[in-house]
């Protein structure tokens, strides 16, 4: 079974580069963008399972991201986390009501997060090795 893809959008290379080794020891294969602009290119070439999504981005701030997502044919239905340094308490619900599955404050818990990730793609998704036996 191909490993589920997961595209992480952020324009910190360092939060990128460790998100990258996290999700790769939990099985899933990783895209990246760094801007606005290359994430909508990098979700309808690399067609993820699932997108990590930060609102403060260069050339499109995230929330320009979600509403192109949400209308999207091809997009529509791809789970979003939210993954941002802004207030949660401004953003957060804005994030869920553009169309996020959940949002995090950086610096995420890494466990809470990658249980978000496992429940966004469902069982038939989420690598078999990530469930504890």
């Amino acid at each position: 079974m191909p490993r589920p893809k997961i595209l992480v959008v952020d324009d910190d290379p360092d939060l990128v580069r460790a998100l990258r080794l996290r999700l790769r020891a939990n099985n899933y294969e990783v895209a990246s963008a760094c801007d606005g602009y290359s994430a909508i290119a990098a979700a309808q070439k690399e067609r993820p399972a699932l997108i990590i999504l930060d609102l403060g981005l260069p050339v499109g701030d995230g929330f320009v991201v979600l509403d192109r997502l949400q209308n999207s044919d091809t997009l529509s239905g791809v789970p979003v986390i939210v993954l941002s340094a802004r207030d949660p308490q401004s953003n957060e619900q804005r994030a869920l009501k553009a169309g996020a599955a959940a949002f995090f404050q950086k610096p995420a818990d890494n466990d809470e997060l990658m249980n978000v990730i496992r429940v966004s793609l469902g069982p038939e998704l989420a690598p078999s090795a990530a469930w504890p036996s």
